[in-house]
């Protein structure tokens, strides 16, 4: 590849981080390459109603605000491309070029990488969680935790996350069912003492969701089993909240880039930076404490502006 086709900044990922940093890229004339992956939108795509994203006072779907977010890419000078990255080849020096490779075949070079792969939801993998995905099963209860106000929900889990989503649950929601395999939790002293004197938080240990059941693919009903006893009992629920954990999409940096313990790609103190020259990672892939669209796109404007901090460091 000649210098002339050596990219100012790619972006792999095509999320809320993935599509501001290539509006903000693209504002910059810094021609970006976005390659979105096989899932356009990231994780949004599979949320119905967003009401927490400013700038919606009406709400929006997840799928609709994706697309949005890609014409405005688009109309700034952004090239999408619909593909997936399998592979990856880093410069260690200031001013080395990155290659990429994808499932297509296609090589692309850069001289900045903007990682927007995500996080993904880790779920129990039943059948009854696909059927009613967007009909009542969440991974996210501040995400969808609104549209069940005043109703009854189940929380899977005996976590801190399961801990921290059933006690937000906990304040907007009748009752919240939340539902632990063992015969204790693995949460952290505080949130375990904060689900255990929260009123309306029925702890249910030893016990297993083995259905959901509902009329028009909407959950109305969860189907638990006592995993000592072997009984099974009918909890009355209108969500299903998922609770153990996610998993950062980072399997083709391992060995390459800066990981945590977790998987998920170490940035410098207020930055995108990563510790490899030129690569920054926005959004989920680098952030497992916030996790909200808002908050990806914040950083996915940061890695821009990073990014062509650093193309002005290395032209000069």
């Amino acid at each position: 590849m000649s210098e002339n086709n050596i990219l100012d900044t790619l972006i792999i990922g095509s999320g809320p981080s993935g599509f501001t940093a290539a509006i903000y890229a693209a504002r910059a004339e810094m021609n970006p390459l976005l390659i979105s992956g096989m899932e356009l939108g990231g994780q949004l795509t599979t949320t119905t109603e967003v009401e927490n994203f400013p700038g919606y006072p009406e709400g929006i779907t997840g799928p609709e605000m994706m697309v949005q977010l890609q014409k405005q890419a688009e109309r700034f000078g952004t090239k999408v491309i619909i593909d997936t990255v399998v592979e990856v080849d880093f410069g260690n020096q200031l001013g080395d070029t990155h290659t990429v490779k994808t499932s297509s075949g296609n090589e692309y070079k850069a001289k900045t990488l903007i990682i927007s792969t995500g996080a993904s939801a880790k779920y129990l993998g039943k059948e009854f969680e696909e059927k009613y995905r967007g009909g009542g099963v969440s991974a996210c209860a501040t995400c969808d935790g609104f549209f069940y106000r005043g109703r009854n929900v189940v929380v899977v889990g005996g976590g801190d996350t399961a801990a921290e989503e059933a006690t937000y649950l906990a304040k907007i929601c009748k009752t919240v069912y939340m539902v632990v395999r063992k015969d204790y939790l693995k949460a952290s002293k505080i949130m375990k003492e904060r689900v255990e004197s929260t009123s309306n938080i029925v702890l249910m240990y030893n016990h297993e969701v083995i259905d959901l059941k509902g009329e028009n693919n909407l959950v109305a009903q969860a189907v638990v089993k006592n995993n000592v006893t072997n009984e099974e009992s009918i909890l009355e629920v209108d969500g299903y909240f998922v609770a153990i954990g996610h998993s950062p999409n980072t399997k083709i940096f391992e060995g390459k880039l800066d990981l945590d313990e977790t998987g998920y790609v170490n940035v410098q103190p207020f930055s995108t930076q990563t510790n490899i020259p030129g690569v920054f990672a926005a959004g989920d892939v680098a952030d497992k404490k916030y996790r909200q669209a808002i908050t990806a796109a914040g950083s996915g404007c940061m890695a821009a502006l990073d990014a062509e901090r650093y193309l002005s460091q290395i032209t000069h």
